[in-house]
């Protein structure tokens, strides 16, 4: 592996014309990058020719390879989640632009989500398979991730022209002309074998493919729109004002949602700092209309973890009654706060609990409108945008899982008061995370009915089309990548009975909840 240091100045990343013609190419425009009159440092690599002061023309540069080369096997140990360890890394290189950040990442993550495939080909080739790994993943990034001249192969290995040693260019094409059919389903699919089976029993066997392929492509970005500043169409025009490739159109789905076409630096953004949108995928914004809270109700959101359903959900309640985002890490509780300012809500109580048996719960018993559980997961609805879960996750981790599911379930259900409502949610594609919890909770919890998912969700549709992600035959919520183009989400809606008795927490005996909501409890502390 390289030790070079990269650079202190980054690459500015400037637009060219179009590359997607081959006269227009910086290999057609060079005749060969790699029979050109070149320079190269110690280690090989492509440096600028003589005349050009920097690379600024480029896609990708040397540095980006060492980079990746580096990251790699801290990366690709799975001891920790992957979007920490880039994080931390980028910490430790201050020197990295937003461009340099984005396409560094990008590849990061292109070879997590097809570690079999760019594995079984980067055991060929010359040099170490981290440097196989990192070219692999820079060409996916700049084909597939949006970050280079354009979605094709040719166009991105032309990209990677300053970066690309001798004999890597004919290495890299022979990877494009790979015919995926001809290899094993398991490389083929970037599935570890126990994923693999559990898709072809739910979907099945028919759509597991599908599915397997739509989760080796990086998510859209979608923005939810803060209504409490703003609308949709104000925000369309906004984005779409921002220049260069990029193109905001709105969510087919969600009535608040936009999709950025492109992978542009919001955080910088005037709307970002004045909390006009949040970046939230279109099912997780369609989550809060499952839950349905209207202005003046006393609701919870039990596992709030960084807040971005919670602030949905204060949007929809536009800022009235009380909204209670519980959870178990104070860090991400605290990551909520400068979101929750720069939203305008005033209605959100961020409350640490130590479990879901605290104290503090049993103070809410019975007093409570509408409690969405958005339960831990497995997180196999989101491998678009956390490849490292299917590498990470065992069977025996979804079984863990199961146990604390359940138990998070029936502690929240205790909140209730009679007709409330109570919304199960994962971001889970496997049946035992989803339907099999929902139907357990009904099993033992008489008191509670499951209303059907397509009903709630009605008013966002028309009226002679079922609502996206219902059945005519089960009450449940399901969204599927494949089909939906959002992340996997599930959705089970409860409600308490009218007439049931609820549980005393402190001397476990039943009575009948006589509530007076008129007035808000006070602050949880």
């Amino acid at each position: 592996m390289s030790t070079e240091r990269p650079p202190r100045k980054s690459a500015s990343g400037s637009r060219t014309g179009s590359r997607l013609a081959p006269h227009k190419s910086y290999a057609a425009k060079s005749k060969d990058p790699l029979r050109r009159p070149e320079r190269r440092n110690a280690s090989g690599n492509l440096i600028a020719p003589e005349g050009q002061k920097n690379f600024s023309n480029a896609k990708a540069l040397p540095q980006h390879a060492i980079h990746l080369e580096r990251l790699l096997p801290e990366l690709l140990s799975f001891e920790q989640p992957a979007d920490r360890v880039v994080s931390r890394y980028f910490r430790a290189e201050p020197q990295l632009g937003n461009r340099d950040r984005a396409l560094i990442a990008e590849s990061a993550f292109a070879i997590l989500r097809r570690k079999n495939e760019f594995s079984q080909f980067a055991s060929s080739g010359e040099g170490s398979q981290s440097r196989r790994l990192a070219l692999l993943g820079l060409l996916s990034a700049l084909s597939e991730g949006g970050l280079g001249s354009a979605n094709r192969a040719e166009s991105a290995i032309a990209d990677l022209a300053h970066v690309l040693k001798t004999g890597e260019y004919e290495w890299l094409q022979r990877f494009a002309t790979v015919d995926p059919t001809a290899l094993n389903p398991l490389v083929r699919n970037n599935l570890p074998e126990w994923l693999w089976d559990a898709f072809g029993k739910y979907p099945g066997e028919e759509s597991r493919e599908e599915l397997a392929k739509s989760l080796m492509h990086p998510a859209l970005l979608d923005l939810r729109a803060n209504t409490m500043k703003t609308n949709r169409e104000e925000l369309l025009a906004q984005m779409n004002a921002l220049g260069g490739r990029y193109q905001a159109i709105p969510t087919p789905y969600a009535p608040d949602g936009v999709r950025i076409m492109g992978k542009p630096a919001l955080q910088n953004t005037a709307g970002f700092k004045a909390g006009m949108f949040e970046v939230q995928d279109e099912g997780s914004q369609l989550l809060a209309y499952l839950l349905a809270p209207k202005r003046g109700e006393m609701v919870v959101d039990f596992c709030a973890g960084a807040g971005g359903k919670t602030l949905a959900i204060g949007a929809l309640m536009r800022s009235t009654g009380r909204l209670y985002a519980l959870d178990t890490s104070e860090r991400r509780l605290a990551n909520l706060k400068p979101r929750q300012a720069r939203s305008g809500l005033s209605n959100v109580h961020p409350v640490w609990i130590d479990s879901e048996n605290d104290t503090k719960i049993k103070r809410l018993a019975g007093k409570i409108d509408r409690v969405l559980v958005d339960a831990p997961c497995s997180g196999m609805g989101t491998l678009r945008r956390n490849p490292d879960l299917k590498w990470r996750q065992t069977p025996a981790g979804v079984l863990e899982l199961n146990v604390k599911q359940m138990n998070i379930l029936t502690s929240a259900a205790r909140l209730l008061k009679p007709g409330g409502r109570l919304v199960y949610a994962t971001c889970s594609l496997l049946p035992q995370e989803n339907q099999g919890i929902a139907e357990a909770f009904l099993a033992n919890h008489p008191e509670f009915e499951a209303v059907p998912a397509a009903e709630v969700l009605q008013p966002l549709f028309p009226k002679d089309k079922m609502p996206l992600g219902c059945s005519p035959n089960n009450p449940w919520w399901q969204l599927w990548p494949h089909i939906h183009g959002t992340d996997g989400f599930f959705g089970a809606v409860f409600q308490k009975k009218a007439s049931a008795k609820a549980l005393d927490p402190e001397k476990g005996e039943e009575k009948e909840i006589k509530v007076k909501n008129k007035k808000a409890p006070k602050e949880l502390k």
